[in-house]
């Protein structure tokens, strides 16, 4: 995946058994983004998040369509960036105009206007708002082809191997074969990055492909993933009581602690071959 500028080096202390010594540190970025709607009565907030710069778009898309505002990348008319008082673009604004016919419920809007890199579930006013319905059967998956993912998965992120500071969110092929992976300080983020980047690739939805998560498995990345239509989602943490409650519901497989040659099935242990 290419890398954006995204990192930022400051000198740090270094304290071990030698002693203490200066030395330089890369720390990945986290600063805020806000996302407004454009409308033909002007404009109006929509959320702000904190994120890794770049592949906004894509984050943005990812994000409406996770919400149900968007359903397809056509719903979205364009993209710009405001102009600050130096005339530059505002790095830290982005305007979505939506195309014309849309029209938007206020009750889906609650979700706004601060969401933090981790929240996820943050400021949502109604649970049954995140339903989603059955997925497809998808391919029986080898357990051992599991095992190679977050190898691969790791030579994706060069910036996670420079800092250390951030999550990712990997779509493989039913044969293992990495198609986009996206980094973020935020677990969400990197993957509304990367269901955005399906849209626009015109994927949806993600039958017979993979979900690799590189930390928990939490409700609202198994809610994202299965409004994609995800059917396999494996995390290399362990997943919370409600995203397996949701992953059955939805007839997902939910695989947790993917690392050291071993894992756990939650859910759907069918489409691995195992009972």
């Amino acid at each position: 995946m290419s890398d954006e500028v995204n990192t930022r080096t400051r000198e740090v202390l270094l304290v071990d058994e030698h002693g203490v010594q200066p030395l330089p540190d890369e720390l990945a970025i986290e600063a805020a983004l806000e996302m407004r709607l454009a409308t033909d009565g002007g404009e109006r907030a929509l959320a702000v998040t904190m994120r890794t710069p770049g592949h906004d778009e894509e984050l943005a898309r990812g994000f409406l369509f996770a919400e149900n505002l968007i359903e397809s990348a056509e719903d979205i008319a364009s993209f710009h960036r405001p102009a600050g008082l130096d005339g530059d673009p505002l790095p830290d604004r982005l305007v979505i105009r939506l195309r014309a016919g849309i029209e938007l419920d206020p009750d889906r809007l609650e979700r706004h206007f601060f969401a933090t890199s981790a929240c996820g579930l943050c400021g949502k006013a109604r649970l049954d708002a995140l339903g989603t319905g059955r997925l497809s059967e998808g391919p029986v998956i080898e357990p051992g082809l599991l095992h190679e993912l977050p190898e691969r998965l790791r030579s994706a992120q060069g910036t996670f191997q420079r800092t250390g500071g951030l999550h990712a969110a990997a779509l493989f092929s039913a044969a293992g074969e990495l198609l986009a992976a996206r980094e973020d300080v935020g677990r969400h983020n990197a993957l509304d990055k990367l269901i955005g980047w399906a849209l626009d690739e015109r994927r949806l939805p993600l039958a017979g492909h993979i979900l690799l998560l590189s930390g928990r498995a939490s409700y609202e990345l198994v809610q994202k993933a299965a409004r994609a239509g995800v059917p396999l989602v494996a995390a290399v943490s362990a997943p919370s009581s409600l995203a397996v409650a949701l992953a059955e519901d939805a007839g997902m497989t939910l695989v947790g602690f993917l690392r050291e040659g071993r894992f756990n099935v939650y859910a759907g242990a069918e489409r691995l071959g195992v009972r």
